[in-house]
């Protein structure tokens, strides 16, 4: 009988261990922020049969993304059911079926499996986010950040869920691009990362793994090359039209980097190198530049201020 109970409960126990390690299936998503980038990823969420909370502080932000996720999503089925017309405008249907907003993150993230962060890129605004979400949230629940540039940890850090804490760093514009960086903390458990790279997979994305590194693998090597063009420019070796023309000849690539910058946005590149600066003040590629520091005082921005490094009607 002894031998039977010690059985029992060695079997129990096994069986609890592996429910334990299992990889959360994430169906239900919740995602704050309806700026471009939340509302991108809320429309490949809900394409992908997920069902979708997207959170804004308005219902003025919120009509404005759901009227984009619409649009886009219409312009896609153009492609995709070009001789469907019928089949792509059940798809668009059944897409937006998928989308509910709110006003109010604390409400609606009892029962979700993952929420994704993708407000503005300040740390501290974040942390007070992810802070009060995590008093709310079931236990199960996974919180990612779509930042680009901010550390992961110290998010993580501003909650009681460190292991169920990693990055999605989706690229914009989200529908298009095919990258999703998934960040991995060294607090992050095995199975939270398994979770977040099968839903990078499931809403259509090709996921590459980093740990919680400046910038992840993309930014780390895209925003030192921008700003060595700029010192480049700064030094008067080159202008900026022919250092954009000979990296799009000579290296393939679809824009230059002064082309770039403008379309990425000047003040964005800035908080960036910044931030880097900050942490590694030593490191020249992460040096700031009087040119781009001028730049954005003059609230020249690039092209969603109609000037940049050029100038645009």
């Amino acid at each position: 009988m002894a031998f039977a109970t010690r059985h029992f409960v060695r079997a129990a126990s096994s069986a609890a261990a592996t429910a334990a390690a299992k990889k959360l299936i994430i169906k239900h998503v919740t995602i704050i922020g309806g700026g471009l980038m939340g509302a991108g990823i809320a429309q490949v969420a809900a394409a992908s049969g997920h069902t979708v909370v997207l959170v804004d502080q308005s219902e003025e932000i919120l009509k404005k993304s759901t009227k984009g996720i619409e649009e886009s999503l219409k312009r896609v089925t153009k492609k995709k059911f070009a001789d469907k017309p019928e089949a792509g405008a059940e798809f668009v249907e059944k897409t937006l079926k998928n989308i509910t907003t709110s006003t109010d993150a604390g409400a609606v993230v009892h029962s979700t499996d993952l929420v994704i962060e993708a407000i503005v890129e300040n740390l501290e605004v974040k942390n007070e986010l992810f802070k009060r979400l995590d008093k709310f949230a079931p236990e199960r629940t996974i919180f990612a950040s779509n930042t680009s540039s901010l550390q992961i940890t110290q998010m993580a850090n501003s909650t009681t869920r460190q292991d169920r804490f990693g990055g999605l760093h989706f690229f914009n514009p989200v529908p298009m691009m095919k990258l999703v960086e998934v960040i991995k903390t060294p607090m992050t458990s095995q199975k939270t990362f398994e979770s977040l790279v099968d839903f990078s997979k499931a809403v259509g994305k090709s996921p590459v793994s980093c740990k919680d590194t400046p910038g992840f693998i993309v930014n780390r090597l895209l925003v030192p090359y921008m700003m060595e063009a700029v010192r480049l420019f700064e030094r008067g070796d080159a202008s900026k039209e022919d250092i954009d023309v000979a990296m799009k000849l000579g290296a393939g690539y679809p824009m230059g980097p002064f082309e770039l910058l403008d379309y990425v946005g000047l003040d964005t590149s800035k908080y960036i190198i910044d931030g880097w600066h900050a942490l590694e003040p030593n490191n020249p590629l992460f040096a700031p530049s009087p040119l781009l520091n001028k730049l954005v005082q003059e609230k020249k921005l690039g092209k969603k201020t109609g000037e940049g490094f050029y100038k645009y009607k």
